[in-house]
C-alpha cells in the first residue's frame, strides 16, 4: 500500500468513526430528553421512513463525486410516482410493470440532465434546475394536479416483515452495499473518483470521461425512480407535490456523510450514516417538542457545520501532500 492510499484509508476510517460517534451522541442526548426515543417503535418508524432518502442519497454521492450536482431529484421522484400510479390505477397494470415504467421515466430524466450537461459543457446545476421544473410540470399533467390513491396493492413493499424492517429498507441496505462495492472495487468507481479529482488527467490518460458522467446522472434518475416506488408504497398514493425540497435533504445527507462538494471524494457507507444522522435528528427534535421552524434552523446549522468541516479536511489533506 502506498503512503497516499494509506493516508486516504486512515482519513476514511476517521470519517466513519466521527460520524458514528456523532450518531451515538445524538441518540444518547435524545434518549435523555425524551423517554420514548429509545424504543422499538421509534427505530421501526425510522427504518421504514428512510429507504427513499437512502437510495437517492447513494445516487447523489456518485453525482457529487464526479463534481456534478442534480437538483431535479425530488421532482423526478414525483414524476416517477405519478407515472406508476397512472399505470396501475388507469391502465390496470400490475405493480412490477408499473414500477418498471416509473423507474424508466426517471432514468430518462437523469440521462437528459447528463447528456445536456456533458454534451454542451453546461453546469449540471443549471440543467437540473430546468429538468426540475419540467418533471414537476409533467407530474401535475399526469395526475391532473391531484393525489392519486392506489391503495393496498403497493403497501407490501413498506410493511415490516423482519424485526420491524420492511422489504423497502432491506432493499435500500442492499443498494448501499452494491454502491459501496462499485465505488471501491470496480474500474468504473475509480473512473468516477478520477473524474472528480482531475478530469483533464483522466482525459489525457486516454479515457473519455463523458460516457461515465452521463451514466452517473442516468443512475441518479434510476435511483430516484426506485425511491418513488418506496414512497408510493409507504403512502399508498402518488402526490404530484411529493418530493418538494427532497433534493436539499438528499444533498444534506451526502455532505454530512463527508462527500466533497468539489468532487473526487466520497463514500456510500458514510452517506448512509449521514442519512441516519439527519433522520435521527429530525425524529429526536420532533419528540422533544421542537417547532418546525426551529427544526429547520438546527438542521441547517448541522449542514453548514458539515461543509465547514469538509473545507478544513481538504486543507489538511493538501498540507500533507
Amino acid at each position: 500500500m502506498t503512503t497516499h492510499s494509506f493516508t486516504r484509508s486512515m482519513s476514511g476510517l476517521k470519517n466513519y468513526l466521527g460520524l458514528i460517534g456523532a450518531l451515538l451522541a445524538m441518540c444518547i442526548l435524545f434518549s435523555i430528553l425524551s423517554e420514548n426515543f429509545l424504543t422499538a417503535a421509534t427505530f421501526t418508524t425510522l427504518s421504514n421512513d428512510i429507504p427513499t432518502l437512502v437510495v437517492m442519497a447513494v445516487g447523489m454521492t456518485f453525482v457529487l463525486i464526479i463534481g456534478g450536482i442534480d437538483l431535479s431529484v425530488g421532482s423526478v421522484m414525483a414524476l416517477a410516482a405519478s407515472v406508476l400510479s397512472m399505470a396501475m390505477v388507469r391502465w390496470g397494470w400490475p405493480l412490477f410493470a408499473a414500477a418498471t415504467l416509473g423507474v424508466l421515466v426517471a432514468s430518462l430524466c437523469g440521462m437528459l440532465t447528463g447528456l445536456i450537461s456533458v454534451g454542451w459543457r453546461i453546469p449540471s446545476f443549471i440543467v437540473s434546475l430546468g429538468v426540475l421544473e419540467m418533471a414537476r410540470g409533467l407530474a401535475y399533467q399526469v395526475t391532473n394536479s391531484r393525489t392519486e390513491y392506489i391503495g393496498s396493492a403497493v403497501d407490501g413493499i413498506s410493511s415490516p416483515i423482519l424485526f420491524g424492517m420492511s422489504p423497502a429498507f432491506l432493499s435500500a441496505i442492499l443498494i448501499v452495499v452494491v454502491g459501496h462495492l462499485v465505488l471501491t472495487k470496480t474500474v468504473l468507481g475509480r473512473h468516477w473518483i478520477g473524474i472528480g479529482t482531475n478530469e483533464e488527467a483522466v482525459r489525457l490518460s486516454g479515457i473519455n470521461p463523458r460516457p461515465s458522467k452521463v451514466l452517473v446522472f442516468a443512475l441518479m434518475g434510476l435511483l430516484a425512480g426506485v425511491g418513488a416506488l418506496f414512497q408510493v408504497s409507504r403512502l399508498e398514493a402518488a402526490d404530484p407535490n411529493g418530493g418538494v425540497g427532497m433534493e436539499l435533504q438528499v444533498i444534506a445527507a451526502v455532505v454530512i456523510g463527508g462527500t466533497s462538494l468539489m468532487g473526487g471524494r466520497g463514500s456510500v457507507v458514510s452517506t448512509f450514516i449521514g442519512v441516519l444522522i439527519i433522520s435521527v435528528l429530525e425524529a429526536g427534535l420532533a419528540q422533544v417538542g421542537v417547532s418546525e421552524p426551529m427544526k429547520r434552523i438546527i438542521t441547517g446549522l448541522v449542514i453548514v457545520a458539515a461543509v465547514v468541516l469538509d473545507t478544513y479536511r481538504r486543507r489538511g489533506e493538501r498540507s500533507t501532500h
